[in-house]
């Protein structure tokens, strides 16, 4: 497996696969690897014929109180694990080599970018765009590979696909879970053995709304409200947002008449976590 760390290196490296007829598959990280991640890597291995994975945490994408300095590093793990589940090349570049000095372009999708996360984090998917746009302008992947935990960024990535015919398909792929149903996330590490304990309730809650909703509750006022009572009884808990959206438009939805998505952002201690369900 290869460790590239300069962008002509990994353009030359792809050059000369697009050449000889090959496919690449992108998995982009922020590294921290897990289960989630690395089931991606496995299935972007199935479907071509090289696996390009990067590891980056990306500056532009963290606000100015959040936890970009202390954000868990930890390459060796990283490398030994991606290897393990087939990446042929890791694409891991410095700060400088991706932002240079006088860097002053930005990549936007607006409407999406601002609802839903965006209203709590402003400017962390514009930063997420710009640096999904870098790799895949550098690596020149056929499919790149992403996990349903982060749904808006999902969407929002496809609609910059989309209107910047960028000619590749984004593959998102199904939530990575704990035994206890928590959706696995490199900032999992951050809680303490109460606050892990507590974070179940965010999928217990979403497994009880889906009931409710089977049930035939149809007001999404009500199904929000039970989720409101069920993590606020929780001592370390403290609600972002909780949603039902349309899972094809990100649209809030006030009364269910079709598929629905239920997102939500949740303070678990000092670590905000998200998770969603599709019903």
């Amino acid at each position: 497996m290869k460790v590239i760390k300069k962008i002509n290196e990994m353009q030359l490296f792809s050059s000369r696969l697009k050449k000889r007829g090959k496919t690449i598959g992108l998995v982009p990280t922020m590294g921290a690897l897990h289960e989630g991640h690395l089931s991606l890597m496995r299935r972007a291995r199935k479907e071509n014929d090289v696996v390009v994975s990067s590891i980056f945490v990306n500056p532009i994408q963290f606000g100015p109180h959040e936890d970009y300095k202390k954000y868990p590093r930890d390459f060796k793990k990283d490398e030994r694990l991606a290897k393990g589940a087939g990446v042929h090349a890791i694409f891991y570049p410095d700060v400088k080599e991706v932002y240079p000095e006088g860097h002053s372009t930005f990549v936007e999708v607006e409407g999406m970018s601002n609802i839903l996360c965006g209203l709590s984090r402003p400017g962390h998917f514009k930063g997420v765009t710009t640096v999904v746009a870098k790799l895949f302008n550098i690596v020149q992947p056929d499919i790149a590979y992403f996990g349903q935990k982060d749904a808006q960024q999902t969407f929002i990535i496809k609609k910059m696909v989309m209107d910047l015919n960028m000619g590749l398909k984004i593959k998102v792929m199904p939530i990575v879970r704990e035994k206890d149903g928590l959706a696995m996330s490199s900032r999992n590490v951050y809680l303490s053995q109460g606050e892990r304990q507590d974070a179940a309730v965010l999928f217990s809650s979403l497994q009880m709304a889906a009931d409710m909703i089977k049930s035939g509750e149809i007001i999404s006022a009500r199904i929000i409200s039970s989720i409101r009572d069920m993590i606020g009884k929780k001592k370390t808990t403290r609600i972002d947002y909780v949603s039902l959206i349309d899972p094809t438009s990100l649209k809030e939805v006030k009364r269910i008449s079709k598929g629905v998505m239920i997102a939500l952002a949740v303070w678990v201690g000092k670590t905000r976590l998200i998770d969603n369900i599709i019903v």
